[in-house]
């Protein structure tokens, strides 16, 4: 039922949302937050990809099953271990009318190993593109890759010449605030084609009528808005004035059940939410530690904070049973084989911990602060704060600094952090998806490029480069394994839990919940 709290707040939003004509196949929906940019090779922020994915495509695509499936390649084949060849989609156009073409894959893949691009160790991954005829593509590669359809499958294809008319033929460097064209500006092949952009404002796109693929849903237009206040956005939901909330708060998803006229459609994501410390410098750059040093250099002191965290009050009292705690260190726990002792966490004991931080120097603590997103992850900025009061009863005062993901990425892109809440995750399930870009050694190409934390673990990043490029599954399976042990005894990251997600919408509208919290417009109906 509808309270009267909430019919209030649903009608004064109407004044804040766009005013959309009265029609079933307009989708209005919302999210905590908004991508950060139109350039599809400048960020790789899920909720940023997934918006830029109804506009741009790639060479393959994912089922709702997350199979890999033809895109703008309709067939593939490996024709050697360092060799892949691809055949072209057929009377393909982006939205400005150009034919696609082999030259834009060729050109896309390049842009995409640009320095500023979020995407470069993937597009390094995937080797050297070459055109062979106007139908088909080569990639030739570096060393043996066991994933990489899973690495094509990240990369955006763009059109040359309108890059090149627009100046944009280099991905915009977002964490030094660059804008451009390609910020507010999108032509790619897909099923949607961006109308207007207005940041922390509304996006509003239309339906491509030139389209290649099958529309399996009715929607025409699309107008998302970014809600960052929770109870607004649940309000917006319940009066009508959305069709769809991509993140309701797991306090609100009992209530939402219950509510007639709204549903929830929830499940497990492939994403791991942990805290990275800074390892790399000698003094802290946000904090306050007796003697100038780093205590996170320190063992002793990064397992004091792991066996410290109460994770399952985590769990039931703050995210009302929509996390599943692990000791894992990857989005899935498929990609350490399911194995038990890798997935399991250390005990909560804070007579350990407070031991240890005694052994290390630090009985009496020390200050820093936590650097966390308020609009990216469920639940993020509580988090934090309830890992702050953990903390305090080993004497650390942890200052918790939340900020919207706009200003929290291109921060600690540049290292300029010294303790952070982060996640990882998405349609690749394999190990690899994350122990190249975050937590090997940080190194040129794209290695290690969101070690926030700088740390080194030479032994780890040993065996994670062996196991990128092994060709023997069982070998490639033990080296995986060891290089996940040795990074969870090091305590280089503290993984806290796996996210449940729950999207709610109203009860006539028909969507497709996928294990990567992918929304695909494409495939949304809504009824009468």
């Amino acid at each position: 039922m509808k309270t009267l709290s909430s019919l209030v707040m649903g009608l004064a939003l109407g004044a804040c949302l766009p005013m959309v004509a009265a029609q079933a196949q307009t989708l209005k929906w919302a999210s905590q937050g908004d991508p950060q940019t139109m350039d599809p090779h400048s960020q790789n922020e899920s909720m940023t990809n997934m918006v830029n994915g109804q506009v741009y495509e790639r060479l393959t695509r994912r089922d709702r099953n997350l199979n890999i499936v033809p895109g703008l390649a309709t067939e593939w084949s490996q024709v050697g271990p360092l060799l892949w060849r691809m055949k072209l989609r057929q009377g393909v156009k982006f939205h400005d009318g150009q034919p696609f073409t082999a030259d834009d894959v060729v050109y896309s893949i390049q842009r995409a190993k640009e320095s500023t691009s979020q995407l470069s160790i993937y597009a390094n991954a995937v080797g050297v593109a070459r055109k062979v005829d106007e139908q088909t593509v080569e990639f030739v590669l570096p060393a043996f890759n066991p994933i990489f359809l899973q690495h094509l499958d990240t990369l955006w294809i763009m059109s040359k010449p309108w890059s090149e008319a627009h100046r944009s033929t280099r991905p915009l460097d977002f964490k030094n605030k660059e804008e451009g064209f390609t910020s507010m500006n999108a032509n790619g092949t897909g099923p949607y084609m961006l109308v207007s952009r207005q940041p922390g404002i509304k996006t509003v796109y239309k339906r491509n009528p030139n389209w290649w693929g099958k529309f399996e849903g009715n929607v025409q237009d699309i107008v998302m808005t970014p809600i960052a206040n929770d109870a607004t956005r649940l309000a917006a939901l319940v009066s009508g004035e959305l069709d769809f909330v991509l993140d309701p708060a797991p306090r609100d998803v009992l209530r939402l059940r219950n509510t007639q006229g709204v549903k929830v459609i929830d499940g497990p994501e492939n994403r791991i939410i942990f805290i990275g410390m800074d390892q790399g410098r000698d003094k802290l750059l946000y904090g306050n530690v007796p003697g100038d040093k780093n205590p996170f250099k320190d063992l002793r002191v990064r397992r004091a904070l792991y066996q410290a965290v109460d994770i399952e009050t985590l769990r039931v009292k703050l995210m009302n049973g929509l996390s599943v705690p692990t000791g894992g260190l990857t989005p899935a726990s498929v990609a350490a084989y399911d194995d038990p002792k890798i997935e399991a966490r250390y005990p909560f004991d804070m007579a350990a911990a407070r031991k240890l931080m005694a052994e290390a120097g630090y009985a009496d603590g020390f200050e820093v602060t936590l650097d966390c997103p308020n609009n990216r992850y469920v639940n993020d900025e509580e988090i934090c704060q309830a890992l702050a009061a953990m903390w305090a009863q080993l004497k650390i005062k942890v200052r918790v600094s939340a900020m919207p993901r706009v200003l929290f990425f291109p921060k600690v892109e540049k290292l300029d952090t010294s303790l952070y809440l982060y996640g990882w995750g998405g349609a690749i399930t394999d190990a690899e998806s994350i122990f190249g870009p975050v937590f090997r050694n940080r190194g040129e190409r794209g290695i290690g490029a969101y070690n926030y934390g700088n740390w080194r673990n030479d032994k780890f990043d040993s065996l994670a480069a062996l196991s990128s490029v092994e060709v023997d599954p069982k070998k490639r399976e033990q080296l995986i394994k060891s290089a996940l042990t040795e990074l969870k005894d090091q305590f280089q990251v503290l993984p806290l839990h796996r996210q449940m997600i729950p999207w709610a919408a109203r009860s006539n509208v028909s969507v497709v919940h996928r294990a990567d919290n992918w929304f695909e417009v494409s495939w949304v109906t809504l009824g009468k």
